[in-house]
């Protein structure tokens, strides 16, 4: 047996126990803090909110460790399995442009991908966030939003991935450094033209009417030397119940979204906390340095492909025995995940020290207890666990748990 295969058989043995003992782990702490809402929370969130919180909590882990399994399952089957292959040389044999070949094998693979995702997305749609009221899609919005969704997939990433595919061919040893500008050229223009032409495809922005609200968040803006496009709210409550808000876009394209169903739950003082909280992402330069981390990251990965292309025990350890381009490509964002699993605790670690930094800022800006009456609200209204696993959150969880969130905030209101 090829050395790498048992390397990768071993690292995704790994990544896929790993998975399923923290979800289990997960579980089983959610389960066994079910009887008692936190103490810091007794007064905020009742028992029965408590309750709804955990259930939706564990039904949703439950499905995670079926996708677990038919995550792991797929990838075996299109490497080790030969589905990789197969699929290469039946499109070989209908096919006599290598770029039409690539295009379609790397397309294929994602459909595939998509087809067996499909049915837990519906479950967790019209099942789980059904049960738990969360859910006003219509089935009928499902299949527009994923029709719309495909054919939005189809222009931007066609181009994309024929550009790409043309660099590694025919751009020479550099073809990594150039695929990678075109890679970050490509996500800069997304993030420009999202709020303006792509967000309204989907969803209705309309302008934050004037009044109380409108008044405080113009002067928190100001206080904040933040400049924006516009206010809009969303209507969020046409697919869920869930609330939200959020910035898009950079430079002049800036705006400030909130949800429809934000504004339904929260008061004035609560709204404009938690947009001071989504002020400090800005004024802390969180996004831009987490755009730097990840086009450094991609930086390193292609130039790592651009290596393994010439490698033959990459292919052949995979049980692939075509070594052009489209297949170097879609194997290595295949096993990526498998050898960089591990790293998953210290992105969340950064992104839980972005948001309490954040935190921090709004409770300087606003009132601290603004901010902890805002999220409070957030945590009983989407049902979200007060009680995760510590080690399940240490990997995973790109937010603080609620406990630590609010102490931090109540030592700031004492201040």
């Amino acid at each position: 047996m090829n050395t790498f295969t048992l390397i990768f058989i071993t690292a995704l043995t790994i990544s896929v126990s790993v998975r399923i003992w923290l979800a289990l782990r997960h579980l089983r702490y959610v389960a066994a803090h079910r009887s008692a809402v936190p103490s810091a929370f007794a007064d905020t969130i009742s028992l029965t909110q408590h309750h709804k919180a955990a259930d939706y909590t564990i039904i949703k882990t439950r499905l995670s460790l079926l996708q677990i399994a038919l995550e792991a399952a797929l990838l075996l089957t299109f490497t080790l399995g030969g589905g990789l292959q197969w699929l290469d040389d039946t499109l070989g044999g209908i096919l006599a442009s290598d770029m039409a070949r690539n295009i379609l094998l790397i397309g294929g693979v994602m459909l595939i991908g998509a087809a067996v995702e499909l049915p837990l997305d519906l479950y967790r749609k019209f099942v789980i966030e059904n049960r738990f009221g969360f859910n006003t899609m219509t089935p009928k919005r499902f299949l527009v939003d994923l029709l719309m969704q495909t054919t939005l997939g189809l222009l931007l990433g066609l181009p994309l991935l024929f550009a790409v595919l043309w660099l590694m061919h025919a751009s020479g040893a550099l073809w990594w450094l150039y695929a990678w500008l075109v890679w970050v050229g490509f996500n800069l223009t997304l993030l420009a033209i999202y709020p303006t032409f792509i967000a309204p495809l989907f969803n209705r922005f309309e302008p934050l009417p004037g009044g109380t609200l409108k008044s405080r968040i113009e002067q928190l803006l100001h206080k904040c030397g933040f400049t924006a496009q516009g206010l809009f709210v969303m209507d969020g409550s046409k697919r869920s119940s869930h609330g939200n808000a959020y910035f898009t876009g950079f430079g002049k394209t800036k705006r400030i979204v909130l949800f429809d169903t934000l504004l339904k739950h929260l008061e004035a003082d609560e709204v404009e906390a938690v947009l001071a909280h989504e002020l400090g992402h800005f004024k802390r330069r969180h996004v831009v340095k987490r755009m730097a981390w990840v086009f450094a990251a991609s930086l390193v990965f292609l130039w790592v492909l651009n290596w393994l292309m010439t490698q033959t025990w990459f292919f052949s350890g995979l049980n692939v025995t075509s070594q052009d381009t489209g297949m170097a490509l879609v194997l290595f964002f295949l096993v990526l995940p498998v050898f960089t699993f591990l790293l998953q605790p210290l992105s969340s670690l950064y992104s839980r020290k972005h948001e309490f930094e954040a935190d921090q800022y709004a409770a300087v800006q606003t009132r601290a207890q603004s901010l902890v009456s805002a999220l409070t609200k957030l945590y009983r209204d989407n049902a979200s666990t007060l009680t995760p696993d510590p080690l399940y959150a240490m990997f995973y969880n790109s937010h603080p748990d609620a406990q630590q969130r609010i102490a931090r905030l109540q030592t700031a209101v004492h201040n």
